[in-house]
């Protein structure tokens, strides 16, 4: 045997039935058959080098398209057509395709065509050529395929290009309208056929080639992904690794990882905004859209034109001003073959995506679920850890949690702060951080000094014995130290760069155990010199600068004199209970410490808006009693004071917070003599509730206990004036309704703000406003009015809609009890005012302006019958319309 024909000498070696003789072969090999041999297979393994510089070459890719540029233009040339195009076959879509430059944009698209639709899929699916002078009248022509958008096609030569198998063919070319109106010719197709086959054969290595380079980058960047997914447990950061890899390695312009939400049954994900730096958040249920549907079926989506498919959903483009054009999705499963979320890649770069890229992105979308999963079980045991320290952080009791020894593992903000720490102060914000950090690993009775501490918590922790003791008192005391600071190092933002001046230090001492006078700052066991604690003690820069004591001694070794101490004295009750592990063992100690000092600084607090009887009953009822929201029919009182700003614009300021002092301590007596509760300051105004927190007895009293207030506050506001002869007299406008309202505590047990909620209190703050617009200082709704009529005497003002309301509200005067007498002129006004006003509403208007003016001449500067007049007389040259009811809308608060 020789070697002579070149054609594939590694052919013929690597056969299967050659391999095993070729050892055999070769011995019996004359040299210079030998040397020849080994001529060849240098010659072929050159090629072989060159094939895979060109595979490795990034030029590649477009190599196919400028060679189908040159053989278009070419063919078009030596056929004399007007219009050539080569379509390339996609055997696994079934289409057609070729790449032309969009007129109105200049980008390139890919036009694709079914392979069995009009003259161009019957020469791709039959390998027949078509030659016809009238296009239009052949039985395949399909106008949508076969003529181009915005040209008129007459004479058309459609031929196959087959690959190097003469199997089927790889490409069809279309040739339109040949020069001179002429049909093209037999002669034209056998032109064509001189070289078709060596187009076919260059187009299908080109075709080869590009697969290779395209599976051999695509295998590297596969494993460039699954180096850096495995680099990182946080979720962010493997969002964002999958989805930069996932672009990359599919050569897609974006890469969209959803996660599937089980709980909400949504896919949700981040992306970029057009402009490329705002991130949002996209949340879609998890049965919609294409991811949607990959989602919800399991099945993967290759879409070559996602708006001309009905599973689309525009929606997210609209948001985020994109344009989709092909998409590719996949479903993400975990290692037990749980959907956890769907990758879908959108818009390629080259053409669409192909069964190689789903085959690529199926294997990625294997080693992405396995990241995601472990970075999901990861984020859970953190999500859990940090739960459980939320949950501990949100103890109101302090909880201080031990090892076996009674060293302490964890401390709550609540036991920080119970020691003394502040924990929501701006020059102190460092201080819990610090004081977390040393009092760790620290024996717990050190800590908190309280009798009996150690006995009871080693014997909780060796014994599994449960202690509960009530009232324990525990003093502490802090050091207060100021330290200054530069804003620009000490802050971290211009806000704070702005207070950054001055920061302060809160170190921890203990009460010497014999000595009440003198205390030692916390530190870590030190044994200094007296010089050097007091150097220490003096710059101390942090809450545990006291460093490296004795190991018989805990404290500062330096006493601190009680009076640079500040002291802190709590009333506890203490719990040690044993933490035990699953095997029933004690793993460690908890100590919890119930602030009850807290119930009396709540008393101190109640007793601010409250009378003390009332928080008697309230505490009987337990702290939580105002903290629960009720729906409660009660009474609203608001009080202003009249030209306050004109009242006080001589005085200083001290001189005003003095007077405002004694006004509101007589008012207050009037509000709590009549068991009513203090809701707050607002300002020079105060409001008032009767009814809450607790019903009166009876129930429906608050009405009348509320009048009874405001008439008393009339008459204090005169004993008030009268004990400042020559000065401005106060004057003051009160409002009262009645009405449900929501009453409860809003805020917090840390900080207390009862107060109420509902119309009720919309309208008493409006009537208020009132009592300017009528000249009056006690204005009462209908709703109060109605619960107390029998006891008072009133004069009906107006029916009104006040601003913000659409139901109209009956108003009155208060003027006073009934059990006191009324002077006969008073009745006489009163008589002459309501005639008018009957006569008001009768729309008879020219009556009610004589009784008003006879009523105004017995009291000439009456605001509330000036105001009918003005009205009156208005109505008269404009009649108001004819469902006119009487009522008086306001348009101002």
């Amino acid at each position: 045997m020789t070697f002579s024909n070149t054609g594939s000498v590694l052919a013929t070696l690597t056969q299967v039935n050659f391999m095993g003789a070729l050892t055999s072969r070769v011995k019996s090999l004359p040299v210079p058959e030998l040397v020849c041999l080994l001529d060849f297979i240098t010659a072929e393994f050159q090629q072989f080098i060159r094939a895979m510089d060109l595979i490795n070459n990034e030029a590649l890719e477009t190599l196919l398209e400028q060679l189908l540029d040159a053989f278009t233009v070419k063919i078009g040339q030596i056929l004399q057509a007007d219009r050539t195009t080569i379509f390339l076959v996609d055997s696994n879509k079934n289409q057609l395709w070729h790449k032309t430059v969009d007129p109105q944009t200049g980008e390139d698209v890919e036009v694709r065509l079914p392979m069995d639709v009009g003259i161009l899929g019957y020469v791709a699916t039959n390998g027949k050529s078509i030659n016809v002078a009238s296009a239009r009248s052949h039985e395949h022509f399909n106008a949508e395929i076969d003529q181009p958008p915005g040209y008129q096609i007459e004479s058309i030569l459609c031929m196959p290009i087959f690959s190097s198998k003469k199997e089927e063919p790889v490409a069809v070319v279309r040739l339109l309208n040949k020069a001179g109106d002429a049909p093209f010719t037999e002669e034209d197709e056998q032109q064509f056929q001189a070289f078709a086959d060596s187009i076919g054969i260059i187009l299908e290595s080109c075709q080869s080639f590009y697969v290779v380079a395209r599976n051999q980058r695509g295998v590297a960047a596969l494993l460039r992904a699954t180096t850096t997914l495995g680099q990182s447990l946080d979720l962010e950061t493997t969002l964002r690794a999958v989805m930069d890899q996932a672009r990359d390695l599919m050569q897609a312009d974006r890469s969209t990882l959803f996660l599937l939400n089980r709980e909400t049954n949504e896919l949700w994900t981040k992306v970029a905004k057009a402009d490329g730096k705002t991130i949002v958040e996209i949340r879609i249920p998890a049965n919609k859209g294409i991811a949607g549907y990959v989602a919800s079926t399991g099945q993967p989506l290759n879409i070559t034109d996602a708006y001309d498919d009905p599973r689309f959903d525009p929606s997210t483009d609209q948001q985020t001003g994109y344009r989709t054009r092909t998409v590719l999705c996949l479903p993400v499963h975990n290692a037990k073959g749980e959907l956890i979320g769907v990758t879908q890649l959108i818009n390629k770069n080259q053409g669409t995506f192909t069964t190689s890229d789903e085959e690529f992105l199926r294997a990625f979308n294997s080693q992405a679920g396995m990241a995601l999963q472990n970075s999901q079980l990861f984020q859970n045991v953190m999500v859990e850890k940090q739960y459980q320290k939320d949950m501990l952080q949100s103890l109101s009791d302090a909880v201080i949690s031990t090892d076996l020894q009674g060293r302490v593992v964890t401390i709550n903000e609540a036991a920080l702060e119970l020691l003394g720490c502040p924990v929501n102060q701006a020059k102190s914000k460092h201080n819990p951080q610090i004081w977390e950090e040393k009092l760790i690993d620290r024996y717990v009775w050190e800590v908190v000094p309280i009798e009996n501490l150690q006995f009871r918590l080693e014997d909780s922790l060796h014994n599994a014995a449960r202690h509960y003791v009530p009232e324990q008192s525990l003093t502490l005391g802090l050091l207060v130290e100021k330290t200054s600071c530069s804003a620009e190092t000490a802050a971290k933002t211009e806000e704070e760069a702005a207070e950054a001046t001055e920061e302060e230090t809160y170190i921890l001492a203990v009460p010497d155990r014999t000595d009440p006078n003198l205390y030692y700052a916390w530190g870590e066991n030190s044994a200094w010199t007296e010089e050097v604690a007091l150097a220490e003690l003096a710059n101390a820069q942090s809450l545990f600068s006291l460093s490296k004591a004795a190991l018989y001694h805990p404290y500062c070794p330096l006493p601190i004199p009680a009076s640079r101490i500040k002291l802190i004295e709590r009333s506890l009750n203490l719990t040690v209970n044993p933490l035990i592990n699953p095997e029933g063992g004690v793993r460690g100690g908890l100590v919890v410490l119930e602030d009850i000092s807290h119930e009396k600084r709540m008393k101190n607090t109640m007793y601010r808006y409250l009378t003390p009887g009332v928080v008697d009953k309230v505490m009987a009822l337990g702290e939580g009693a105002l903290m629960v929201g009720e729906r409660k029919e009660v009474t609203i009182l608001f009080s202003d004071i009249r030209g306050y700003t004109s009242l006080t614009e001589n005085l200083g300021a001290s001189d005003v917070v003095s007077l405002l002092n004694d006004y509101f301590e007589t008012m207050v007596e009037a509000v709590f003599h009549y068991e009513g509760t203090l809701d707050k300051f607002i300002g020079d105004a105060l409001m008032a509730v009767f009814g809450a927190p607790l019903p009166l007895n009876p129930p429906e009293s608050h009405g009348w206990m509320a009048v009874q207030s405001a008439l008393d506050m009339r008459r204090r506001l005169k004993e008030f004036n009268d004990s400042r002869p020559g000065a401005d007299p106060f004057r003051f406008g009160i409002g009262i309704s009645s009405g449900e309202v929501v009453s409860g505590n809003i805020g917090s047990q840390k900080r207390m703000d009862y107060t109420v909620i509902g119309d009720a209190v919309n309208l008493s703050s409006r009537l208020e406003q009132l009592t300017k617009e009528y000249g009056c200082d006690i204005i009462l709704s209908e709703f109060t009015y109605s619960l107390c009529r029998e006891g008072i005497w009133v004069r009906e003002l107006d029916k009104v809609r006040v601003k913000g309301k659409n139901q109209p509200v009956g108003i009155y005067e208060l003027l006073q009890n009934s059990s006191e007498p009324i002077d006969g002129e008073t009745l006489r006004f009163l008589e002459l005012y309501s005639n008018g006003r009957d006569a008001y509403i009768a729309r008879n208007f020219h009556k009610a302006i004589s009784c008003f003016e006879a009523a105004l001449a017995m009291r000439p500067s009456d605001r509330a019958v000036e105001v009918h007049i003005e009205r009156s007389l208005s109505y008269l040259e404009i009649p108001p319309p004819e469902d006119w009811d009487g009522v008086h809308t306001m348009t101002r608060k």
